[in-house]
């Protein structure tokens, strides 16, 4: 066989710099998406890395590169806007953003679900704290359209019936809204002294309270109950995957219902690595055995294949 050049080249040039940058930021990404099959493990790397891509704009490094604040802004502004033409043509000269596009083009993931994500990147510019309406819009930007492309991905352009598609978007969102909620709170004192921020509505750093803590978790927690009941729903390779990453932020939460709000102002909680392989483990085993127990939409093996 002859060596693979031209556009099949580049496309795996791009594919390979997703992997390789998200592998790079994220242990518990990595440790989740081994779970899945290969094709879809590269689908979502691809999609975060480009959310990678665009939080290091908005999070410090182009700062940090003494990248002025309107040059930030327009870089943001570009990031969308090539990401916008790759939807369309297919093709980037930023390998990220092309992986992106591929994805993107094979799932069907449009500019209905990359413009809230960039217009809550662009918020983070601008915006130090929150009222609830902008907290709302702010998270379904930047966590539960992510969740809505992950699903887009799992399901690969099949169709599922309307009133399952229906728990599994809800499902969807409700894990990104959870997962950011469960950032923000682990990164509450990190987010306001580095970066000023404030996200949680009428919740300050230096009067968080364990009454804010535990009304916070609850939210949480609620999230993650409807986004769990929804895992069985999704096609069978992709559950023990989805069922650790959840697993992973409840265990996130719990830590932090067990850690004094006081401690919270100063630390960052985190799960330790062996704690988070025995989750790991625990998952595998226990999806494994629910395998033949639902009898919810499933993807032949051939179907699978990357």
């Amino acid at each position: 066989m002859g060596q693979t050049t031209g556009l099949p080249l580049y496309n795996q040039a791009a594919v390979d710099t997703a992997a390789v940058m998200i592998r790079a930021y994220s242990t518990s990404f990595g440790l989740a998406s081994r779970l899945l099959a290969p094709r879809t493990r590269r689908q979502i790397e691809t999609i975060y890395a480009l959310v990678r891509l665009a939080d290091e704009i908005v999070d410090g490094v182009a700062a940090a590169a003494e990248v002025p604040p309107p040059e930030i802004r327009r870089m943001l502004d570009d990031l969308e806007a090539e990401t916008a033409n790759a939807l369309r043509t297919g093709y980037s000269v930023n390998l990220v953003v092309h992986a992106f596009a591929l994805t993107a083009r094979r799932t069907g993931i449009g500019t209905d679900l990359t413009g809230p994500f960039f217009r809550s990147m662009r918020a983070d510019l601008t915006r130090a704290e929150h009222t609830q309406a902008s907290f709302e819009d702010y998270v379904y930007g930047s966590a539960e359209v992510i969740g809505l492309m992950c699903l887009q991905c799992f399901l690969d352009g099949r169709t599922v019936p309307a009133d399952q598609e229906k728990r599994l978007r809800e499902g969807a969102q409700r894990l990104g809204s959870a997962f950011q909620k469960v950032n923000f709170l682990r990164d509450l004192a990190e987010d306001f002294e580095a970066l000023g921020r404030s996200y949680f509505p009428g919740v300050t750093v230096d009067a968080f309270t364990e009454a804010d803590k535990h009304r916070l978790l609850d939210d949480i927690e609620a999230d993650l109950l409807v986004s769990g009941a929804a895992i069985a729903e999704l096609p069978r390779d992709c559950r023990p995957a989805v069922a650790l990453a959840q697993e992973l932020f409840a265990e996130l939460a719990r830590r932090l219902r067990r850690t004094p709000a006081s401690r919270l102002r100063t630390t960052r909680i985190r799960v330790p690595n062996p704690v988070k392989l025995r989750i790991a483990a625990d998952a595998v085993y226990r999806h494994r055995l629910r395998r033949t127990s639902v009898p919810a939409y499933s993807t032949p093996d051939a179907e699978r294949a990357p």
